[in-house]
């Protein structure tokens, strides 16, 4: 169903990808939007390996939503800062491209967790990332799991 990667010798193996998913904090969801375009939007996100399942956050409503209700295929993607060789000009990064499925989490207790563990990726420490969790603006957030279907990373080098 999902297609080999063409540059089998960039492709890196899936620890490579699950850690990026651990280590990184900025992707873009990609999601089929209004009249079949796509729309892709970046977002801040929690990858749970033990379920495999990315987790990204925002409003209840809105264009994101919306696409996600009319059908939940998506694509998220994401690199890494990426280094320089010594003695080289050019960069050598790595993506990760995740295909799967979003649904929006209605379970309080679920979507707290998951909320929770959002958080404290992001605040500068356990205590912010608690007291923002009390904030009454929290109750607007909306959470999606993406189950992963199928996920490949790609070393490139910009030479």
């Amino acid at each position: 169903m999902f297609r080999p990667m063409r540059r089998i010798k960039q492709q890196v193996s899936e620890e490579e990808c699950r850690r990026i998913l651990k280590e990184e904090k900025r992707a873009a969801l990609s999601v089929i939007g209004d009249d079949g375009y796509p729309y892709a939007i970046p977002v801040d996100f929690y990858y749970e390996e033990e379920d495999n399942c990315i987790y990204i956050h925002g409003a209840r409503s809105g264009h994101k939503i919306d696409a996600i209700r009319k059908c939940d295929k998506v694509c998220l993607t994401t690199w890494n800062q990426g280094y320089k060789t010594e003695g080289n000009w050019e960069w050598n990064s790595t993506s990760v491209v995740a295909f799967g499925r979003a649904k929006l989490l209605e379970d309080r207790t679920v979507w707290e967790d998951k909320l929770r563990k959002l958080t404290i990726k992001y605040y500068p420490s356990r205590e912010e990332a608690e007291a923002e969790m009390q904030t009454p603006s929290i109750k607007a957030v909306q959470m999606i799991a993406i189950e992963i279907e199928h996920m490949t990373g790609k070393l490139v080098n910009e030479k």
